[in-house]
């Protein structure tokens, strides 16, 4: 019997609200550039406390998540495709700018639903 699709849609949101570390080598801002056909990500450093919380390096203060920080981008990397830009960062890049197998299965999944947005023309919003 094949599973329903509500099921599968309570299996991701289950998934994507869990906990997981985060990567001390930095985190990522997934966008679309549709006029130039690609997918961008934004990567910024990261400074994790010994509770696992992001803060800001020089404060020592939790970062928020609801907001944007004024913090700079290290880098931006582009592909027309998931896969392109996947190799972007993890072949390419020197130093590799994920250090977490959680954290690069993560981008993976939102690099593909980015193309999938980017092809149908359909809004991105990173998980």
């Amino acid at each position: 019997m094949p599973t329903e699709f509500s099921t599968l849609t309570t299996l991701d949101h289950d998934y994507s609200n869990r906990h997981i570390n985060l990567d001390p080598d930095g985190y990522f801002l997934i966008y679309l550039d549709r006029d130039a056909g690609l997918i961008c990500a934004k990567h910024f450093t990261n400074t994790v406390n010994d509770r696992g919380f992001a803060v800001d390096p020089e404060t020592g203060d939790l970062l928020p998540c609801d907001r944007p920080i004024a913090q700079p981008h290290t880098a931006i990397y582009t592909g027309r495709t998931a896969k392109e830009l996947g190799i972007e960062i993890t072949e390419k890049a020197d130093p590799c700018p994920v250090s977490r197998l959680d954290h690069a299965l993560y981008l993976g999944r939102e690099f593909v639903r980015a193309e999938i947005a980017l092809i149908n023309g359909t809004e991105y919003v990173q998980d």
